[in-house]
């Protein structure tokens, strides 16, 4: 299993409009590094939900669904996506304040390479980010 980090502003795609649609096609990924980490998700692998824009915080857990396919929302180019679905809210978000906070965690993408939408993360960060949001990742 991989684990990864998606990005998304809330005001256009929250947390809570994911839970209620139950899941989505990750499109729209308009950059070369992001686009092979989307190509290297793999059905199962964990993905944490990540607000951005003035929230910045961990706020969920996700899976992916379906793995990489044609973009359909590309006008032109090689463009990638893949379908998650939640699994569960964290029951304490974590900010990234905390998370630049946390020793462990300082040479993460999210941190490292802030504009990145999609990343991945070691299973040893991705367990720290979840023990700080106080959840149990299955």
């Amino acid at each position: 299993m991989n684990y990864w980090l998606v990005k998304q502003e809330p005001e256009d795609y929250s947390w809570s409009d994911f839970v209620k649609d139950g899941g989505v096609a990750w499109t729209g990924v308009r950059s070369f590094a992001a686009r092979l980490h989307l190509r290297g998700m793999k059905t199962g692998d964990r993905v944490f939900y990540y607000h951005s824009g003035e929230d910045k915080m961990v706020v969920g857990v996700a899976s992916v669904t379906k793995e990489a396919y044609p973009d359909a929302t590309a006008e032109d180019g090689d463009w990638s996506a893949v379908d998650l679905a939640p699994v569960k809210a964290l029951a304490r978000p974590v900010t990234l304040k905390h998370i630049k906070e946390t020793p462990a965690l300082k040479d993460i993408a999210l941190v490292r390479q802030s504009r990145l939408s999609v990343m991945p993360l070691t299973k040893d960060a991705f367990n720290r980010i979840a023990e700080l949001g106080e959840t149990k990742i299955l």
